[in-house]
């Protein structure tokens, strides 16, 4: 087995070994969720930190919920009230973390590259939870283990991913992920939300949503992602919503069985319709359990590596 390396960064970096160990991991931690005592020693005498330089909810508290379950010590920087404030830099801000034994450190970060500037000045494992427009590894992940899980397998499958894939980390973490495996991926929406090179990474690019989703088993709707973009790029909201949002009538192109998939926090009524997030094709909730079994699971793995 190939063992994992010192630092998780992105999944351009791993490979299919690495990937579906990760996965396989996550099984086991999705059964010890399941018990009425979810408390284990996996993770006893650690101490993990997370380092948010951006808003999040589902990653930073799935991260954090996923260390105490398996019995680590974590403590949480604001970085609103930290040091950073007082105007330290990204590299002195790890350094003073990591001289406190952190065995990881979990940073989200608006610029892309900030997980790698820290992975090479720490001795703590860094663990990248979203860093600008580059990767957003454990979400790919966790959307990559529910897909398997519901569907068996991902080599074959077709996976649809739609929306505003020029500013989205999500996106490049799951084409990085799903080409490993063997999935055939498509990307759908306005031209100036992708990428002129993106067929590069192996996909396929369209420009119209019902090309992107036709025949596909899985459809990943994403958000825009106002906060990164220059204005200009679409119309208006509901433009978007118009023309490059995801119905019932949309998703019946797709095959019967498809999985309907979104990283969140969904705008409903622009990205996705209420209809379908709340429908019987929908996996986003199961999504957001599935994150605590996948960051158990690489806190498991990585913290593990500096033991042997």
């Amino acid at each position: 087995m190939q063992k994992p390396k010192k630092d998780l960064l992105g999944l351009k970096d791993l490979s299919e070994e690495q990937i579906t160990n990760i996965l396989e991991t996550a099984k086991t931690m999705k059964y010890i969720m399941s018990q009425k005592n979810k408390k284990t020693g996996h993770l006893v005498g650690k101490s993990i930190v997370t380092l948010f330089y951006e808003n999040s909810t589902r990653t930073r508290i799935s991260f954090e919920a996923a260390a105490k379950y398996m019995s680590a010590f974590t403590s949480s920087v604001s970085v609103g009230t930290s040091s950073v404030s007082k105007g330290e830099n990204l590299i002195d801000t790890a350094k003073t973390i990591d001289a406190m034994g952190t065995d990881a450190i979990i940073i989200r970060h608006s610029m892309s590259g900030a997980p790698h500037l820290i992975a090479a000045n720490v001795k703590a494992c860094v663990i990248n939870a979203g860093d600008g427009m580059n990767e957003h590894p454990t979400q790919a992940l966790l959307d990559i283990f529910t897909i398997k899980e519901k569907k068996g397998t991902i080599k074959g499958l077709k996976v649809a991913i739609v929306g505003d894939i020029a500013h989205s980390r999500v996106a490049r973490s799951n084409i990085w992920g799903l080409t490993k495996l063997g999935a055939e991926v498509s990307v759908g929406g306005p031209a100036t939300l992708i990428p002129p090179d993106i067929s590069k990474m192996g996909v396929k690019a369209y420009n119209s949503v019902q090309e992107a989703i036709l025949d596909a088993d899985v459809v990943m709707g994403l958000r825009i992602q106002t906060e990164r973009q220059k204005s200009g790029l679409f119309p208006s909201v509901s433009e978007y919503a118009r023309f490059f949002g995801i119905d019932e009538k949309r998703l019946t192109l797709a095959k019967p069985d498809v999985l309907l998939l979104h990283p969140g926090p969904v705008n409903r009524g622009i990205e996705l319709s209420t209809s379908v997030v709340d429908g019987e094709k929908s996996v986003i909730n199961e999504q957001v359990t599935n994150g605590v079994a996948i960051r158990m699971a690489v806190l498991y793995l990585y913290t593990r590596e500096s033991d042997d």
